[in-house]
């Protein structure tokens, strides 16, 4: 390799990294994926638009010496987003919807396939050579069913996100149905390659065979040896350089395994990342994304594009052959809808709902061109067809972003996530306090202790625990190579078993709910959760005061955990600052609650009528709380008390201080008191004076 070589090849990987970056941007602007940009900038490198300027500029700024070594860094980043895609399969996104996920995934295979078989069979005439090579019918047929079958799992996860209908049925029913779809089509792929390239039934048999014992291998020795990754990772704290190189030689000699048997080195990428760990991995997978991110979306992945650009040339299609790609067209929009549609409505899922899963499974993007190139490695695509495909490739992914807000609009996501929270929450009927816990840490246990005065305050009520995990797009800058939306699926799935055992560990509460998101915007999807669960109080940490003076759909309850550090676990005497208006009417109605059903004894600091106090709070005293109202003046702190204030609450100490900003109507103090603690007659009013003034663990009368 001389020095005019190495230059060009320099000055190469500097156009094709300024190229897709400049598409990947446009893209975004125009609300699509990044690689659709990247993926018609490698088309207009090519022939297909910089062989049609005068002198061919493709032809000398891509020298035929320098193209092999593109194609060889081609090569690696192919490999490395094979592997990102089998590390986000994670086959538990179909826990519980396993038969709906099984019927979409099958169908939108199967009706695709066979229409692409027809299709490779009716246009075999005008493609049956390659390079003056004649090819086997059905091999062009094979390939090009199955090039109609493929979904593009890390596009679509992409495009879920950003509409935020990752919890929708048909965001939930689709990723299922992609992971389904990926090991079934790419098992397919797999026996069609190893057909088409034994040539005779004996050495299809070997590849087949020899495919066997290496998937054996992966699962049964290679898989149980990456568990310890995680491990290895948490010890260290970080992905270290150590950890990363252990799993790209992995990838690597993967890779080699598959090549050498017959199937094409993605596969042995593919299955890399598929055997990795996945339960309890979601920060492994995050850094590993992340270091790829650096490599692959910058350098390698563009090379990709190029390479396919230069080999596709749209012009050479001619009129003609317009024709043949409106079929190709008609053939693959058609067929993934249908089958995807019809997989959905079997699985009686609603229309709408079934239309937005058709739409999303037509989504191919680069996992598209990924079969491609390996339908032209193998020699059962031509070159005219090969660009009618890419074309169909990129036209797909195109597609699905505005028929999706077509089919799914914001409005009808919005209302779908409302209507599920509701229907999580229609059990409870008693006043209801929603608990905030940002990004839940720790064991169960931490959790409970850590937020013991959180807990408290729901004492007695039904509960909403609301988990609010800080969104991807905060945690990190986006990612380009690969979605790392399985491993949020994973840490919301994590987050709410750790909430529901956390909730049954109330022992005081009433009926317990979780509900849990991610946010970039905690005010605004809390206020929402508030408004879905009826929530009466919001319960929010004092490190998030500045989301909590945000809050509108119900009074808050801002809790300082570190108050009172000498109070022993447990309420003692429960002392109301109560200041005048609504947050004082509110810190009064709360620390009733705190006084009704744990420590029974009520301390209210108030400038207001003494009588008139008495007089509203006479529901709960009926229950047998000790109420004694104190004059301002006179009041002294008590060592240990559980202090609620409804105002400054910074300047008194206290543990909890009521912010009442709710867009709610204006209601006495007796009126809201008796709502949620008057007795439901005297017998219950008897009951409650005979109670014992330690702690309760009953739930409150339903109203």
């Amino acid at each position: 390799m001389d020095k005019h070589t190495v230059a060009f090849l320099l000055l190469d990987v500097a156009v094709i990294i300024a190229a897709a970056r400049i598409g990947g941007m446009i893209a975004r602007a125009v609300r699509q994926p990044a690689v659709v940009g990247e993926i018609a900038a490698g088309l207009a490198l090519g022939p297909s638009l910089l062989g049609l300027l005068p002198g061919s500029p493709d032809e000398w700024l891509f020298p035929g010496d320098v193209r092999p070594l593109l194609g060889g860094l081609a090569q690696i980043g192919l490999v490395l987003f094979m592997f990102i895609v089998g590390l986000e399969l994670d086959m538990r996104l179909t826990r519980g919807r396993e038969r709906a996920a099984a019927s979409i995934s099958a169908s939108s295979i199967v009706v695709p396939f066979g229409l692409g078989a027809a299709l490779g069979f009716l246009l075999y005439p005008a493609h049956d050579t390659v390079d003056g090579v004649h090819i086997e019918r059905l091999g062009m047929v094979l390939f090009t069913g199955v090039a109609m079958s493929i979904t593009a799992f890390p596009v679509l996860a992409r495009i879920l996100t950003d509409r935020g209908m990752m919890r929708t049925v048909p965001g939930v029913f689709s990723l299922a149905a992609a992971a389904v779809d990926d090991i079934l089509a790419w098992t397919l792929l797999a026996f069609i390659i190893a057909v088409i390239s034994g040539g005779s039934p004996v050495e299809v048999a070997e590849i087949v065979g020899l495919t066997l014992v290496y998937a054996a291998v992966m699962f049964g020795l290679v898989r149980p040896l990456l568990a310890k990754l995680v491990e290895w990772r948490d010890t260290a704290g970080r992905l270290t350089p150590d950890i990363l190189a252990v799993i790209l030689i992995g990838v690597f000699l993967s890779s080699t395994a598959t090549d050498v048997i017959g199937i094409h080195q993605i596969f042995g990428a593919f299955m890399f990342g598929a055997v990795m760990p996945k339960v309890g991995a979601e920060r492994l997978h995050r850094e590993i994304l992340e270091r790829l991110e650096q490599v692959s979306v910058l350098l390698l992945l563009p090379m990709f594009f190029v390479v396919t650009g230069l080999s596709v040339d749209l012009a050479a299609i001619g009129v003609s052959g317009l024709w043949q790609l409106g079929l190709v067209l008609l053939v693959a929009v058609t067929g993934k809808f249908c089958g995807a549609y019809a997989g959905a409505r079997l699985s009686a899922i609603p229309t709408r709902q079934s239309a937005a899963i058709a739409v999303l499974m037509n989504t191919r993007g680069l996992t598209e061109l990924v079969i491609l190139s390996a339908g032209r490695d193998l020699g059962v695509l031509s070159d005219d067809l090969f660009a009618m495909l890419v074309v169909m490739a990129l036209v797909t992914t195109v597609l699905t972003e505005p028929l999706l807000r077509l089919v799914y609009p914001d409005s009808v996501v919005d209302s779908d996530i409302a209507a599920a929270e509701r229907r999580a929450l229609a059990a409870a009927t008693a006043p209801r306090v929603m608990v905030v816990l940002r990004d839940p840490a720790g064991t169960v246990e931490e959790l409970r202790d850590r937020h013991r005065r959180m807990l408290d305050c729901a004492t007695g009520y039904d509960v909403v625990l609301a988990g609010v995990l800080t969104s991807p797009d905060r945690r990190s800058a986006r990612l380009e190579v690969g979605v790392p939306v399985v491993p949020d699926f994973a840490a919301i799935a994590e987050a709410i078993e750790k909430l529901n055992l956390l909730g049954s560990s109330l022992t005081g509460a009433g009926a317990v709910s979780v509900l849990c998101r991610f946010s970039a915007d905690p005010a605004a999807d809390l206020d929402a959760m508030a408004e879905n669960a009826g929530a009466d109080v919001i319960v929010v940490d004092s490190a998030d005061r500045g989301i909590a003076e945000r809050l509108r759909a119900a009074p808050v309850a801002v809790v300082d955990e570190a108050a009172a550090p000498g109070a022993a676990p447990g309420r003692g005497v429960v002392t109301c600052v109560s200041s005048d208006g609504r947050a004082g009417r509110t810190a009064v109605v709360l620390a009733a609650g705190l006084a009704l059903f744990g420590s029974r004894t009520l301390t209210v600091v108030s400038g207001a009528s003494r009588r008139r106090l008495l007089n509203d709070l006479r529901p709960v005293s009926q229950r047998g709380v000790a109420i004694t109202v104190v004059d301002p003046r006179r009041h002294r702190a008590e060592d240990g008390s559980f202090v609620v204030a409804g105002a400054a609450g910074e300047e008194t100490g206290a543990a909890v201080t009521v912010l009442d900003n709710a867009r709610t109507s204006e209601e006495s103090l007796g009126e809201r008191i008796t709502t949620l603690y008057a007795p439901a007659d005297a017998a219950d009013a008897a009951d409650a004076a005979d109670a014992t003034s330690s702690s309760t663990t009953s739930s409150p009368e339903r109203h």
